[in-house]
């Protein structure tokens, strides 16, 4: 009976042993650490940094100036496109107006007169056929006055016909060539403002200034970060989840973050499941999950719980 008591008592604590090993593999608290996705905000244009208007450290809201780069090629190049949009502007509008009030004003004062002359010629070849048909004047004298009287009247047609042209300005195809040239002088004085403005760079959201890449006086190549801005939605929650237990997670459930300093747990809602299996972390290794395969999973923040995070802070998450 002893001998039965005794295997009764072992397998009982054996069984424990087992259940506290499965509580234990089953618990929903997992390592983790936070991580922050950061904005690198630079210039496509090259250039010497002339100021850099933050510090490391420093938070800033959407629209503070951050950086400036010399200007000097692009106010040049941009005070060089704005004349020329103005010539090419008033090369149009000279083209539409047609010629000067003064010009106008002489072809009037010719056609006046060339039909002043049109009338007399008209008059005097009135009387020659008179004179011709009753024999008075003579063929040459009936000729000169019948080609002087045509010619004094094609002049003015013509004097007529140069006016009407004057007024009306450049042909429509001249007009189109001149549109065409306007724009393009518009738009090149639109990519130097451009090239301007994007010397100057502003924070596109509010955020804390993570670390800064350049000092002033240094030169910045085209597209190199110059600062690195940790918008608060931007920092997350990274755990990793056994085998066992992944497939009970499901994007947008919340989970309960407990970190150091903080009284209470945060709030996160699950935003990414990694598909693939990876080993843990070296910095999560410890003598119970070493050299285990994981799933990465990632949860975020609302904006405002996140504000006082740092990116690499450990953390517990719990379901």
């Amino acid at each position: 009976m002893k001998n039965y008591s005794a295997i009764k008592t072992g397998l009982l604590a054996l069984a424990v042993l087992t259940l506290a090993g499965c509580a234990r593999h089953e618990s929903s608290t997992y390592q983790g650490y936070l991580e922050g996705e950061f904005v690198y905000l630079s210039s496509p244009l090259a250039g010497r940094l002339d100021k850099l208007a933050v510090q490391k450290g420093a938070v800033v809201t959407a629209g503070t100036p951050l950086f400036t780069l010399e200007q000097g090629a692009e106010l040049a190049k941009l005070r060089e496109a704005a004349e020329r949009s103005r010539q090419a502007q008033a090369r149009l509008a000279d083209l539409r107006k047609g010629q000067r009030p003064s010009e106008l004003a002489a072809l009037d004062a010719r056609l006046a007169q060339a039909r002043a002359a049109a009338e007399l010629a008209g008059r005097e070849f009135s009387r020659l056929t008179q004179l011709h048909t009753s024999k008075v004047a003579s063929d040459d004298d009936f000729d000169r006055a019948r080609l002087n009287e045509e010619a004094a009247a094609k002049l003015v047609t013509e004097l007529a016909a140069q006016l009407d042209t004057a007024q009306l300005g450049a042909r429509p195809d001249a007009i189109a060539a001149g549109e065409a040239d306007a724009a393009a002088a518009q738009a090149a004085l639109d990519q130097a403002g451009w090239s301007v403005a994007q010397k100057s760079q502003t924070a596109p959201r509010g955020g804390l200034v993570y670390d800064t890449l350049y000092r002033e006086g240094e030169f910045v190549a085209a597209a190199a970060p110059v600062l690195a801005l940790l918008p608060p939605e931007n920092i997350k929650v990274r755990f990793f989840v056994a085998e066992a237990e992944y497939g009970r997670l499901k994007a947008g459930e919340t989970v309960k973050v407990t970190i150091a300093g903080h009284d209470a747990p945060l709030e996160a809602r699950i935003s990414y499941l990694s598909p693939k299996p990876e080993y843990t972390p070296p910095v999560l290794y410890n003598r119970e999950n070493r050299a285990k395969l994981v799933f990465m999973v990632e949860a975020v923040f609302a904006a405002d719980a996140a504000r006082d995070l740092h990116p690499g802070q450990p953390v517990e998450v719990a379901r």
